[in-house]
């Protein structure tokens, strides 16, 4: 895929963001710590190689969490409404975009599922996606 500009904001409007790149993943997680952050069965999250992120709005309004044993997972999120946004990720060199907080479709289609051997009993299952104990290679 090319490189386009994706716009997302967060719930309550405060954090707008634009990310330019090439849309190369997009997967639905299944890992306890994006249930946990999500409070869904899964985090569904788009990412973005060669990528820039600017936030238009908002960036002063930014929070971060890292659990400190994780190798790549952070949280970015409105400090107002505590929704999830876009954020670049360095050990990936890339951007990973909530899907939820785009403003508009997905340019891709969810491609798998994966940490599925951790996922809720009680979660969605889609058996049209690949299934992927970790990350897929």
């Amino acid at each position: 895929m090319s490189q386009m500009t994706l716009k997302g904001s967060c719930l309550c409007g405060a954090v707008h963001y634009e990310v330019s790149g090439d849309p190369q993943k997009f997967y639905h997680c299944h890992c306890a710590r994006c249930r946990k952050s999500s409070g869904t069965g899964h985090a569904t999250n788009l990412m973005l190689t060669n990528a820039q992120l600017v936030f238009s709005q908002g960036e002063s309004l930014l929070k971060r969490y890292k659990i400190p044993e994780a190798e790549r997972f952070t949280r970015q999120f409105c400090s107002h409404c505590g929704s999830s946004v876009a954020r670049f990720v360095p050990e990936l060199d890339a951007v990973v975009v909530p899907a939820g907080s785009l403003d508009s479709d997905a340019p891709i289609k969810p491609q798998a599922r994966i940490f599925w051997d951790s996922r809720a009993e009680w979660s969605c299952d889609d058996a049209a996606l690949p299934r992927f104990s970790e990350y897929p290679a």
